[in-house]
């Protein structure tokens, strides 16, 4: 039996249960992972909420983990190996991430190097796979960015946005970060951006002011509560990414492109998927966060606090990337 965070019914927080359950029987082309740690994701927010169509309840949610293999029937790691994985499925179609154990398709495994984990630790990795591959994804999958360009990041105070300040400050970029509140802005400097922009659901006007040629680029995490604003502050040539919902709407109602999208600006988008999890160079990040190279802010829960992360996580105070550690 192993312990997990199941959810019967959608609902608030205090809808997740600690409960015993069977440990998963992995099949062939499946994995059986011991979890050490797993972040906790947005993603599974909604989950919660009752917002993501199609799953079914119970379900144990978790769209990442960290751990080692405990077996694979048709040999594709052996007993012990680190790995992590994201996404395919997970905490939606099958049981995920918030449980001792869980059993994923062999194919979304990516081996972590034991040197990589000795020098890291289970709780910097557990923050990283789901994060990293959307700030590493955005960033350079779909906006192309360059060393030397400006970067707006629209929602600046997310995990994902400091993450993404961080590389890209790393990587050259000049990095502009938003946030609704003045009292965030040392955090957002300290992990990367070289100004911060209080967000008030305008920023355009006073981003004109003090950037008027505009960004290069614009990371989006915001959603489409804030898009048609982000759009205005680009320069011709310019490229947007929509990829995120810190906002909590989804849809863009009557969206006319020519209205929203100003001439020679371009929009495009970032969705999180295995493809581009099994190319993130995780371990390479994974360095410099434990180097002190890369400032990506963590907080760590048990277990058996997880109600308490999805409060925090519903009143967005954590102000970090928080993470599950259950093997330090």
């Amino acid at each position: 039996m192993m312990k997990a965070a199941v959810i019967h019914t959608p609902g608030g927080p205090e809808n997740l249960l600690l409960e015993q359950r069977p440990i998963p029987t992995p099949a062939n082309g499946e994995v059986l992972i011991r979890i050490h740690a797993f972040g906790l994701n947005r993603a599974e927010m909604y989950t919660r909420q009752g917002h993501s169509p199609g799953v079914l309840f119970p379900r144990i949610l978790g769209i990442e983990a960290v751990g080692t293999i405990v077996s694979a029937p048709s040999g594709e790691f052996d007993p012990g190996t680190p790995v992590a994985t994201v996404m395919g499925g997970m905490g939606r179609t099958f049981d995920g991430g918030y449980a001792e154990y869980t059993v994923v398709p062999a194919r979304q495994v990516k081996v972590v190097p034991s040197s990589v984990v000795e020098k890291v630790g289970w709780k910097i990795l557990g923050a990283l796979p789901e994060m990293l591959q959307t700030a590493w994804g955005a960033l350079f999958i779909s906006l192309s960015v360059k060393g030397g360009e400006t970067l707006l990041v629209r929602g600046g105070s997310s995990s994902v946005g400091l993450a993404a300040a961080a590389i890209a400050r790393h990587h050259g970029m000049k990095v502009v970060s938003t946030t609704r509140s003045e009292s965030r802005r040392d955090l957002l400097i300290a992990s990367g951006a070289h100004d911060v922009l209080i967000d008030n659901g305008s920023i355009a006007e006073e981003a004109r002011v003090r950037y008027p040629e505009g960004f290069d680029k614009v990371l989006e995490l915001v959603g489409v509560t804030t898009l048609g604003d982000s759009l205005k502050t680009v320069k011709r040539g310019g490229v947007v990414c929509a990829a995120g919902i810190v906002g909590g709407k989804w849809v863009l109602e009557q969206f006319t492109p020519n209205e929203l999208i100003p001439t020679g600006v371009y929009l495009t988008t970032y969705s999180s998927s295995v493809e581009a999890f099994m190319e993130t160079p995780l371990d390479e990040i994974a360095l410099l966060v434990a180097e002190g190279k890369l400032h990506i802010p963590i907080k760590s829960y048990r277990l058996d606090q997880i109600v308490e992360a999805h409060h925090e996580m519903d009143e967005s105070t954590a102000c970090a990337k928080m993470v599950v550690v259950l093997i330090d």
